[in-house]
């Protein structure tokens, strides 16, 4: 038998499929600083740039935005980010003392 489950449960992950989806997460607060503000002009570049036939940056700005969504909602983000932060502290130094 395995000792008791003490990782954090994950919180749902919203519905990412269209532009309002995004646009709903980034205003629940499930982003990064800034991010809804970048992410409207990020895409208002794209579509600036885009024929109609081709909408390919578009696209590319959604699913950039909505992976970061998914990495923020991970549970082991900020750990694995204090952890990068220590590592490259530590290795900093050591190469300043060599």
């Amino acid at each position: 038998m395995s000792g008791p489950h003490t990782r954090k449960p994950v919180p749902a992950s919203p519905p990412l499929r269209t532009i309002g989806d995004v646009r709903a997460a980034l205003r629940s607060g499930r982003d990064f600083p800034d991010d809804a503000v970048s992410f409207e002009a990020d895409l208002q570049r794209a579509l600036e740039a885009s024929s109609e036939t081709d909408l390919s940056a578009v696209a590319m700005v959604i699913v950039d935005y909505r992976g970061r969504i998914r990495l923020r909602q991970e549970p082991d983000f900020d750990t694995a980010v204090r952890e990068g932060i220590a590592l490259t502290e530590r290795l900093k130094r050591e190469t300043d003392e060599r």
